[in-house]
């Protein structure tokens, strides 16, 4: 590769640094800078790379504005036996981001021109300045100042992370004058939100079979509900020949899981819209609120609407790196899926296992039936399952709190699952979860 527009080389860490990350802020689609290469393309390496980690992230914390955390990600690879950072960076939606120390004006704001960063003119301050988000969701005062946060703390705990009292100034829960904004609200133990997961028994909404919500508490759980319950209906179908037996899930299990957390971290919830999901004999359709690009959205450029949600889902782990989730999805499902509008996003994934159904063959559940020929499995062993599939590490405490009841009755379940050689725990306190293949 070259140095182009969304491409910066970088032989070691510079002065520069800020300069060229506030011009891809500033920039319709973002950008990557890689550490350790000259800028002849050539892979030179870095000494002291873990060290280099932090500086950036402390330099790009504390010399931009309006902050960038949550807009960029910082990935330590190796090539050639030597050490790279790739410094990932999203347009941010906050233009025009400038150096604190320069000011609002030409010394303190860049734009990406060419293979170059560049002052930006005035008039393109103004402009921009004059077009930012006004109406962003950290802006809006939460309705309720009596905001408890005891779920997300939890989570932050199950990572190994712990938040101290200075939490909801670190996670920018706060507007400017001290109040709970509308992402503390989400975040909370109690709010208004709720995400649908409807099913329908043909091929149309005439039908409803079943219609849940998950919410009402921090959008954390929420989407681990959400993730929870589409794990429980992507069955899988068997056609055993007298060669082989193929197996197929209804949607693709990582495309699956992408859609639903770009759905739910990308959604506008200034409009107090959710994302819903609906469920149908043929397919599944994910609608999420905002306009989106759709040129930078299929080339897996990132521009977060809401930057601070995206940077809890990070800390959980429940986003990896910035634009690694567009390929995911694109490698099953082609463009042709997505259907953009000015205000919605509707994702359809098309059932993958109707061919297989149309060659003869018959329907056999995994987790959502029987394992092994001789158990089946009740309701709620189907969704301490679906939680351990999403995270083997998931603690007694966590699961009792996603699902509703006490740590007994998990421990109740997870005895019974064991007993019948359906998990088993490696490592103690301290281990993993491992489901057992029938």
């Amino acid at each position: 590769m070259t140095e182009s527009k969304q491409i910066e080389y970088k032989q070691t860490l510079t002065e520069q640094l800020e300069k060229e990350v506030i011009a891809f802020l500033n920039a319709t689609t973002g950008g990557v800078i890689y550490l350790g290469i000259n800028d002849q393309g050539q892979i030179v390496g870095l000494k002291d790379s873990d060290t280099v980690q932090l500086k950036i992230k402390d330099r790009l914390k504390y010399n931009i504005s309006p902050s960038c955390l949550g807009l960029f990600d910082i990935v330590l690879e190796q090539q050639d036996g030597k050490h790279i950072i790739k410094l990932i960076i999203a347009s941010g939606s906050e233009k025009p981001y400038h150096l604190k120390k320069k000011g609002m004006s030409s010394a303190g704001c860049f734009i990406r021109i060419g293979s170059a960063s560049e002052p930006m003119p005035t008039s393109m301050i103004e402009g921009l300045f004059a077009r930012r988000t006004r109406n962003s969701i950290s802006k809006i005062s939460s309705n309720r100042q009596d905001l408890s946060f005891e779920q997300l703390k939890i989570y932050y705990q199950s990572k190994g992370l712990n938040l101290n009292d200075k939490f909801a100034s670190n996670l920018e829960l706060l507007t400017s004058n001290g109040q709970f904004n509308y992402v503390a609200y989400l975040m909370a133990d109690s709010n208004g939100a709720s995400i649908k997961v409807a099913k329908y028994a043909g091929l149309d909404r005439i039908n409803l079979i079943e219609n849940n919500e998950y919410g009402y508490c921090s959008l954390i759980k929420a989407s681990k509900q959400v993730l929870a319950k589409l794990e429980l209906e992507n069955k899988t179908a068997a056609l055993i020949t007298s060669k082989e037996r193929v197996e197929q899930k209804l949607w693709d299990p990582i495309a699956l899981r992408e859609a639903v957390i770009n759905a739910i971290v990308h959604n506008d919830y200034s409009q107090e819209l959710t994302p819903s999901f609906e469920i149908f004999a043929d397919r599944l359709e994910i609608t999420s609120a905002g306009g989106l690009h759709k040129k930078d959205f299929f080339e897996g450029y990132s521009t977060p609407v809401n930057r601070e949600i995206m940077r809890i889902y990070k800390d959980l782990d429940m986003v990896e790196q910035l634009g690694s989730g567009m390929p995911r999805i694109l490698a099953s499902y082609p463009p042709r899926n997505f259907n953009f509008s000015e205000r919605f996003l509707r994702i359809t994934f098309q059932s993958q296992n109707k061919a297989i159904i149309k060659e003869g063959g018959s329907i056999s559940g995994s987790i959502g039936g029987s394992i092994g020929g001789s158990m089946t499995l009740t309701p709620r062993q189907k969704e301490i399952i679906a939680l351990i599939q999403q995270d083997n590490k998931i603690s007694y405490r966590a699961m009792a709190e996603q699902l509703g009841i006490n740590e007994s009755a998990v421990k109740k379940q997870l005895n019974t699952l064991k007993n019948q050689n359906i998990i088993v725990r490696i490592g103690g306190t301290r281990g993993y979860w491992q489901i057992i293949s029938p």
